[in-house]
C-alpha cells in the first residue's frame, strides 16, 4: 500500500494536527444525511462525519482531537456554484494498518493514521490525519453517485485493497496505492446497504442488501481473477420496502430516476439493514432487518434463529460484544436492546432494554440516535488485565483490598464494555454497559479461597500464578447465567456544535465595560465566541480548547440577533409571527449571564406588534443596546441589570454600527509583554475569566485623539436616502456627535447602504452595488473604490494593538457568502486585497475577527461561520504590508485542555515507537507519575514519584537483556516532555501497567500492542506461554489432561442402538460445559486439542434442527470430526431410500459402523443395499479414511480441500505428538502466505514446536523489535517452565529447538535490533517534541 510522505516535523504542530497556529475547526452536528457514517479505530480513536468535514475524537478522555474538512470538487468551473461546495461525508474507515516499525528499510510515515472517507458524490479519499488533507483520490466512475459504505480488504501480507458500495447496486475494488479500481460488480435491483470485513480472514468481507440479499466475497489477490463470489439469500418480510418502493416510484419520473442512483441509506433513510461478524464463531453473522434479528451460518448458508422485535419499535445496527457472547441492538427511537445466547445452541433472548437519549436534559422533540458503535480497544486490555493482574475477573482490576467494602459483597462483574452513540444535536455519548452475576459458591468454599490467598503456590499447567484474592477466580463458583444484570451508565460526553448555525458574536469590550458581578475591574477580552442556532441555543465557544464551553437554550425557535454586553453576557433575539392574514409578531428578547446560565427575558409585551426586530446593534461598554425593527422606529436601551428604554428614533435607517475600542495607549508600568497566546490560555484557565490584563489602567478610557468622553459612547449610521451621522450617547441624553463632514460627491447616489463599520474616527460603509467608502470624522477626508463584486452584507474592522503600521484593515462578507481582506490604509486596497472567492468547500454566513491581539507581531485570526455548520478560525498574515493567508514562523499556540490526551498514537512514529519500546523492557509504575498541575488536580494512586535529578536508567526494572543498554536512557529522555504534561497513559492504563509490569516480559508486551491497538498482537503475546506450554508438554511427553476421544465401544445390543439411532446423538465421555464468559478474542487463537474439539463440539447444536441434503452433509462431517461416529451413523442411516444420496449415505454408514461395533456394523448392513452408482463429493473421502483409522491422510486430504479448520479438529480428536504438530505447522503455513495472519501464524508454529519458521516469519514481516522481544519472551517462559519441571539434567529440554543462542538466526535477529535501536534514538532526536 502506498505510504504518503511523513508529516514535516515543527515545533508549531500540536500532535502534527493543526499546521498553522490557529489552524482550528468546530464541525456542526451530524445528520441523516451522513448516513450515520463512524469507525472507531483499535487505538481508540472515533472518526464520524458531520456535515462535510470528519471529526475525530479520543473515545478515552472524550475530547475533540481534530476536524478534518473534505475538500470541495475542482472540476468545478464557477467558484460560486453550487458544485463547489463539499458534499456530506457519508462514509468513514481508518486503515487497518499498524505503526510501522521497518525504520532501517523506509522512511517513518503515518499511515497508521490514514482514513477512508466517501461523499455524496461519489468521491473516495484516502486521508492523513497528520497532514490534515487527503494523500490519495480514488476513481470515481459512474461520477455523482453517493458512496453508501467502505470497508478495508486484505489483499496481500503489506496491502489492503478498499471495498465501496455506491449507488444502489454497486460494488467496487480499489488499489489503496494508486487509487484504481480493480473490479466491480453489479447487484442490479437490490439495495445494497452494509459491508463488513471478517474478523476471522481479512481477505474475506460480506456485503448485505435491503431485501435481504448477501454476497460473501473472498479477495486472493490485486486483480480482477483473484476475486471469488458466493450469492446468497436471507429470507425476510420485505413488505414495507416494497411499499416504500411503490410510493418513491409514485413521487414522479425525476424522483424515481435519482432513487434508483441514490444509495440505500439516501432512497431509504429510516430502513436500516446491518450485519455484523461474530468476534466469537467463525462464519457466523448477526443481521439485523428493520423489525427482525437474525442469526446466519455462512458455512450451512442458512438462518440458525430469527427474532421479531417487539413493542413495534425498529433496529438501528447490531454490536457483538467482542468479549462476551452478548449482543447489542440500537433502536431507530434511541433504545438499546441487551441480547444474550441460550446456552447450547445459537439462539438469543432479549434481556435488558435501555434508553441512549435520556428523557432529562433533552430538548423536545427529543435528538435522533445516528449512530452506535462498541469500543474495540478496551476488550483487548481487559483480556491482559483478567489473564495476569491479581484480580482475573474484573476487566480493570482497581479493587481495593485494604477496604473491607471491596470484597465479597459486591456482585461478580462479568462483562465491562463501553459504547459510544452519536445524536443529531451534536452530542457524543460514552455509556458503560457492564453485565454483573450472582456466583453459586458455598460458604465453605469461600473460606477455602480466603485461605488459598495467603499461600503462595505454583502450578506448572497454569498460564500465570495468580497469587490474590477478592474477586478472582475460583475453582469452585460459575456465574449463574440466569441471574445476570445488566446496567447502563454515561460515563462521559462531548457537546459539539448543536444545530445549523444563524449568528455569530465576539466580545470587544472597550475598558470603559466592566466585569458583570461589579467593581472597578475591566472587563478584558475573552477567548469566547457566541454563536446562535436554528434550534434556539446559544453555544459559547472557548477558542483556545477548540471546544464548546457552554451551551443555553434560550429561545424556542431560530436565534435571529446575537450580540455581547460586555464579555460575560450576550443578548439575543427570536421572533414568531401569530398569524398570516394579521401579520402580528411576538419578539422574544432574552439576556443571558454566562456565569450563572440564567436567561432573563426583557421587554415582554402583552400583545403582538406590528413590525419583527430586524437587528440588535450593543455599544462596546455593554451599556447600551440599539434595537432596530422592520418599518419601526429605532429604540435605544440602557442595559442595567434591569434594562430601561431609553429614547426610540423615529428616523429612516438603513444600518447602524457602534464605535469599536479604539487603540489603547501603550502600557507603562503594566505587566511584561508576554505571548498572546500564553495571555489567553491564562485568561481561560481562571475560573472568572480575568487575566493579568485586570492591572491595566481602567481609568483613563480616552482615545488617543482625545476625542470622546469617558462615558459616552457614539454610533454612527446611514438612512435609505444615503445621508450619513454620528449620535453620542452619554447617560439618557443622546445629541448629534457633529463630525467634520466629507465632500458631497461622497454621498452614495446609486446604491443604498448596506453594511456599515466605525472605529473613531474612521466610518467605512458598503453599499448593494459592491463600493466601499470610508470616512474621517475628524478632518473629513473620504475615499472610495469598487470591489466589482455583488453587494456589501458585513463590513469588520480587525483589532488594532499600540504598533500597529495600518488601522485601516476590514474583513468583508458579500452577499454570495464570499468574502475578502483589504488594507484601506495602502494606496491601493483592491491590489493589496486577500480575495477569497470561496473559503474552501463551504459558504461563510456570518464572520467575525477574534479580538485577542496584544502585539503587533501576533497574526489576525477571523471567526467564520460556513453554511454547512462549521466553526472555523482562519489566520490572515500581514507580510511586507501585504495581506496573506501563509502562515508564519512564531511561538506555537498551545492549546488549552481539561485533562490530557493521553494517546500515543498521535505522537509523532518516532516517538511512539520510542515509548512503545518503553512499556516493553518495563519501566517503574513511579514514571508515569508527574509534578505537573495537570496530574496534581487528579486522583493518583501509582506509587512512588520521580526526582528530577536522578539518573533516568533507574526508571527502567532492569536493565534489558537484549539490544543496547545505554537506549533506554535515551528514549526517556525524549520521552520526559510529554511525562512532564502528564499525556502519556492515563490514571486507568497507568494503574493497569503497575499490575503487570512484573509478570513477565510476555504481558508487557501485550500491555504494549494494545496501547497501541494492535490487537492481534496482543492476542499472541497473550497466548505464548500456552503455546510453549503445550510443546513442552509434547518434549517430556507428558499425557494430556483430556483423554482422547475414544472411536470403540463395548459391545451392545440391537435395542440399544435402535434407541441410540432414533435418539438425537450420542453424549461424548468427559464433555464438560464451555464456559465462554469473558472469552472473547482469545477463542480465536484456539490450538489446543481440548480447545479445538470443545469449539466444534459447541457448534452441533446449532444445526440439530436444519433439514435437507446439504445440511445433512455438513451435520455428518461436524460429527466425524469430533470423533461421535454413532451419532454420524444415525444421521446417514435416516437418508430416505428416495434421495441422491442415499447410496454415498449408505456406503458411509456401513464403513463408519465397522469402526464402532460389530452388532452397529450388522444392524447398518441390514438397512443399506450394496449397489453405488454415483460419486460423492470429496469429503466422504476422509469420513471413509476415519473409519479405517487413518486419520493424517484424513488431515492432509481435508488440508488440500480448503477445510483447514475442520482438519485441526479431526487432528485434536485422533492425533498426537509429531502427527498433530505436522497438521499444525502446516496450518501455519496456510494461515501466514494464503490468509497473510502473521500473529496466528505464530502462534501455531510456537504450538507445532516450530520456533525457527516462527522467527523467520518475523524477520520476513520487517519486524525487528518484535523478532527481539519474541526471543526474549521464548526464553524467559521457557526457564519458568524448567524451573517448575526440575528436569535439569535432560539436555532436550534446555534448549528451545530454533532459538538457541548460537543460532545464526538469533544471533542476526539480536544484531539487527541494536541497529534498530540507534536508528529510532536518532530520528527520536531529529522529531522536536510537540505538544497538543
Amino acid at each position: 500500500m502506498q505510504s504518503p510522505r511523513p508529516a514535516p516535523v515543527s515545533a508549531t504542530a500540536a500532535h502534527g494536527l493543526p499546521k498553522d497556529s490557529w489552524d482550528c475547526m468546530l464541525p456542526g452536528p451530524p445528520s441523516r444525511n451522513n448516513f450515520g457514517s463512524a469507525d472507531l479505530s483499535s487505538s481508540g480513536l472515533l472518526a464520524f462525519a458531520a456535515g462535510s468535514s470528519i471529526s475525530v475524537v479520543d473515545s478515552r478522555s472524550m475530547q475533540l482531537v481534530s476536524t478534518v474538512p473534505m475538500p470541495p470538487p475542482t472540476s468545478a468551473a464557477n467558484a460560486s456554484s453550487s458544485s463547489s461546495l463539499s458534499p456530506f461525508v457519508t462514509s468513514v474507515r481508518w486503515t487497518p494498518l499498524t505503526l510501522r516499525r521497518d525504520l532501517l528499510s523506509t522512511e517513518t510515515s503515518s499511515s497508521h493514521l490514514l482514513l477512508a472517507a466517501g461523499d455524496r458524490q461519489g468521491r473516495i479519499a484516502l486521508l492523513d490525519l497528520r497532514l490534515r488533507t487527503p494523500v490519495l483520490w480514488f476513481e470515481s466512475d459512474p461520477p455523482r453517485i453517493g458512496i453508501q459504505d467502505l470497508c478495508w480488504v486484505q489483499s496481500r501480507p503489506d496491502s489492503y485493497l478498499l471495498a465501496a458500495i455506491s449507488g444502489q447496486s454497486f460494488l467496487s475494488l480499489y488499489s489503496t496505492s494508486t487509487g484504481r479500481c480493480v473490479w466491480k460488480y453489479d447487484a442490479g435491483n437490490e439495495f445494497l446497504s452494509c459491508l463488513r470485513r471478517d474478523p476471522f480472514d481479512a481477505r474475506h468481507f460480506c456485503v448485505i442488501g435491503l431485501k435481504g440479499f448477501l454476497l460473501s466475497v473472498k479477495v486472493l489477490g490485486e486483480t480482477e481473477n483473484d476475486v471469488v463470489l458466493k450469492e446468497l439469500q436471507i429470507p425476510t418480510d420485505c413488505t414495507e420496502l416494497l411499499k416504500l418502493e411503490r410510493d418513491a416510484s409514485n413521487g414522479g419520473a425525476s424522483s424515481s430516476s435519482s432513487s434508483s442512483s441514490s444509495p440505500a441509506s439516501s432512497a431509504f433513510p429510516l430502513y436500516m439493514v446491518k450485519f455484523a461478524f461474530s468476534p466469537q464463531w467463525r462464519h457466523i453473522l448477526f443481521v439485523t432487518f428493520p423489525r427482525e434479528l437474525v442469526v446466519f451460518d455462512l458455512q450451512y448458508e442458512t438462518a440458525l434463529f430469527s427474532a421479531s422485535l417487539p413493542r413495534g419499535g425498529k433496529f438501528l445496527d447490531v454490536l457483538p460484544d467482542p468479549n462476551n457472547e452478548l449482543l447489542y441492538c440500537c433502536h431507530l427511537d434511541g433504545k438499546l436492546s441487551t441480547w444474550r445466547r441460550k446456552e447450547g445452541e445459537q439462539a438469543h433472548v432479549m434481556c435488558s432494554m435501555d434508553e441512549l437519549m435520556p428523557s432529562i436534559g433533552t430538548s423536545v422533540p427529543s435528538p435522533s440516535v445516528l449512530a452506535a458503535i462498541i469500543c474495540q480497544s478496551d476488550s483487548t486490555l481487559q483480556n491482559v488485565g483478567k489473564l495476569y493482574s491479581d484480580v482475573p475477573d474484573s476487566p480493570f482490576p482497581d479493587v481495593d483490598f485494604d477496604s473491607p467494602f471491596d470484597f465479597y459483597d459486591e456482585p461478580l462483574l462479568v462483562s465491562k464494555t463501553h459504547l459510544m452513540s452519536i445524536s443529531d444535536d451534536g452530542k457524543l455519548w460514552n455509556w458503560l454497559l457492564s453485565a454483573e452475576g450472582v456466583e453459586d459458591t458455598r460458604k465453605e468454599d469461600r473460606a477455602t479461597v480466603i485461605s488459598e490467598v495467603l499461600v503462595q503456590g505454583v502450578n506448572s499447567n497454569e498460564i500465570v500464578s495468580s497469587v490474590g484474592g477478592g474477586r478472582s477466580s475460583r475453582p469452585n463458583s460459575t456465574i449463574n447465567q440466569a441471574n445476570i444484570s445488566f446496567k447502563i451508565s454515561l460515563v462521559g460526553q462531548l457537546q459539539l456544535l448543536s444545530s445549523q448555525v444563524t449568528m455569530l458574536a465576539v466580545p470587544s469590550p472597550s475598558l470603559t465595560a466592566t466585569l458583570a458581578r461589579g467593581g472597578n475591574y475591566p472587563a478584558v477580552a475573552v477567548p469566547l465566541v457566541a454563536l446562535g442556532t436554528q434550534s434556539g441555543t446559544i453555544d459559547v465557544i472557548d477558542v483556545s480548547a477548540n471546544a464548546v464551553a457552554a451551551s443555553f437554550s434560550v429561545h424556542g425557535g431560530t436565534v435571529r440577533g446575537l450580540r455581547w454586553l460586555g464579555n460575560s453576557r450576550v443578548v439575543s433575539f427570536s421572533y414568531t409571527q401569530v398569524n398570516e392574514k394579521s401579520g402580528g409578531f411576538i419578539n422574544k428578547l432574552v439576556v443571558t449571564c454566562l456565569r450563572s446560565g440564567l436567561n432573563r427575558p426583557f421587554r415582554v409585551l402583552q400583545k403582538p406588534e406590528r413590525a419583527p426586530i430586524r437587528a440588535l446593534r450593543t455599544s462596546s461598554s455593554g451599556r447600551y443596546l440599539l434595537i432596530l425593527f422592520r418599518d419601526a422606529p429605532v429604540e435605544v436601551w440602557a442595559m442595567t441589570k434591569n434594562p430601561i428604554m431609553l429614547r426610540s428614533l423615529a428616523l429612516p435607517f438603513t444600518v447602524l454600527e457602534w464605535t469599536l475600542p479604539t487603540v489603547p495607549r501603550p502600557v507603562q508600568n503594566g505587566p511584561a509583554k508576554q505571548s498572546p497566546f500564553s495571555s489567553i490560555d491564562g485568561a481561560s484557565a481562571t475560573p472568572d475569566g480575568v487575566s493579568s490584563l485586570r492591572n491595566a489602567p481602567s481609568t483613563d478610557s480616552k482615545t488617543s485623539d482625545g476625542s470622546q468622553d469617558e462615558t459616552s459612547e457614539s454610533f454612527a449610521f446611514a438612512l435609505v436616502n444615503g445621508a450619513l451621522g454620528v449620535f453620542e450617547v452619554q447617560g439618557r441624553r443622546i445629541r448629534d456627535f457633529r463630525p467634520k463632514w466629507p465632500s458631497s460627491s461622497f454621498v452614495s447616489s446609486d446604491g443604498l447602504i448596506t453594511a456599515m463599520a466605525y472605529r473613531l474616527p474612521h466610518v467605512v460603509m458598503g453599499d448593494r452595488s459592491g463600493n466601499i467608502r470610508w470616512w474621517d470624522v475628524t478632518t473629513g477626508h473620504s475615499s472610495s473604490f469598487n470591489t466589482h463584486r455583488e453587494g456589501i452584507r458585513r463590513i469588520k474592522f480587525s483589532p488594532v494593538v499600540p504598533g500597529d503600521h495600518s488601522r485601516g484593515r476590514i474583513a468583508v462578507l458579500f452577499y454570495d457568502n464570499t468574502f475578502s481582506v483589504f488594507d484601506l490604509d495602502s494606496p491601493d486596497p483592491l491590489a493589496n486585497s486577500v480575495l477569497t472567492p470561496q473559503f474552501p468547500g463551504t459558504l461563510v454566513l456570518e464572520l467575525d475577527w477574534l479580538p485577542l491581539r496584544i502585539d503587533k507581531n501576533d497574526p489576525l485570526v477571523l471567526c467564520i461561520a460556513g453554511a454547512d455548520s462549521s466553526f472555523r478560525l482562519l489566520e490572515v498574515n500581514v507580510i511586507d504590508k501585504k495581506l496573506g493567508f501563509a502562515p508564519q514562523r512564531r511561538p506555537a499556540k498551545e492549546r488549552f485542555r481539561p485533562m490530557p490526551l493521553c494517546s500515543p498514537i498521535l505522537l509523532p512514529t518516532p516517538h511512539a515507537l520510542a515509548f512503545r519500546m518503553i512499556l516493553q523492557l518495563g519501566v517503574r509504575p513511579s514514571w508515569f507519575n508527574t509534578c505537573s498541575t495537570t496530574l496534581e488536580k487528579r486522583p493518583h494512586i501509582i506509587p512512588g514519584t520521580p526526582s528530577s535529578g536522578e539518573d533516568l536508567r533507574n526508571h527502567m526494572i532492569n536493565l534489558p537483556p537484549v539490544g543496547d543498554p545505554v537506549v533506554p536512557e535515551l528514549l526517556l529522555k525524549v520521552l520526559e516532555p510529554y511525562r512532564r504534561e502528564g499525556c502519556i497513559l492515563d490514571d486507568e492504563r497507568a494503574k493497569l501497567y503497575a499490575k503487570v509490569v512484573n509478570k513477565g516480559c510476555a504481558v508487557r508486551f501485550a500491555f504494549a500492542a494494545a496501547v497501541f491497538g494492535e490487537s492481534s498482537e496482543a492476542l499472541f503475546w497473550l497466548q505464548l506461554s500456552r503455546a510453549l506450554n503445550h510443546l513442552m508438554k509434547k518434549l517430556v511427553n507428558k499425557p494430556p489432561q483430556k483423554a482422547s476421544v475414544s472411536t470403540a465401544s463395548p459391545e451392545i445390543d440391537d435395542t440399544a442402538i435402535l434407541s441410540r439411532i432414533s435418539s438425537k446423538g450420542k453424549s461424548e465421555p468427559g464433555t464438560e460445559k464451555k464456559d465462554t464468559s469473558g472469552q472473547g478474542s482469545l477463542s480465536s487463537m484456539a490450538f489446543e486439542q481440548e480447545e479445538l474439539w470443545a469449539n466444534a463440539s459447541e457448534r452441533i447444536p446449532w444445526h440439530e434442527k436444519l433439514e435437507g441434503e446439504d445440511a445433512i452433509q455438513n451435520r455428518v462431517h461436524e460429527l466425524v470430526t469430533v470423533g461421535n461416529l454413532e451419532a454420524a451413523v444415525s444421521l446417514l442411516l435416516s437418508t430416505s431410500p428416495e434421495s441422491e444420496y442415499f447410496y454415498v449415505n449408505a456406503l458411509r454408514a456401513v464403513a463408519l459402523a465397522s469402526a464402532v461395533s460389530s452388532s452397529l456394523l450388522e444392524l447398518a448392513v441390514k438397512v443399506v443395499a450394496a449397489n453405488m452408482v454415483r460419486t460423492d463429493r470429496s469429503l466422504s473421502g476422509t469420513h471413509l479414511l476415519c473409519a479405517v483409522g487413518r486419520y493424517q491422510e484424513a488431515c492432509s486430504q481435508l488440508q488440500d480441500a480448503g477445510c483447514w479448520t475442520d482438519a485441526a479438529t479431526l487432528a485434536a480428536t485422533h492425533l498426537k505428538g509429531s502427527d498433530y504438530a505436522r497438521v499444525l505447522q502446516r496450518w501455519a503455513d496456510h494461515v501466514l502466505h494464503a490468509e497473510h495472519n502473521l500473529w496466528r501464524a505464530l502462534l501455531l508454529y510456537v504450538a507445532a514446536g516450530a520456533l525457527g519458521e516462527a522467527l523467520a516469519a518475523l524477520r520476513e514481516a520487517q519486524q525487528p523489535d518484535t523478532a527481539a522481544m519474541f526471543i526474549l519472551a521464548c526464553r524467559e517462559i521457557h526457564s519458568e517452565i524448567i524451573s517448575d519441571i526440575g528436569h535439569s539434567d535432560d539436555d532436550k529440554l534446555l534448549k528451545l529447538p530454533g532459538l538457541d543462542p548460537e543460532n545464526e538466526d538469533v544471533i542476526a535477529v539480536c544484531e539487527y535490533y541494536g541497529h534498530y535501536q540507534r536508528k529510532l534514538v536518532h530520528l527520536c532526536m531529529d522529531s522536536q517534541p510537540f505538544s497538543d
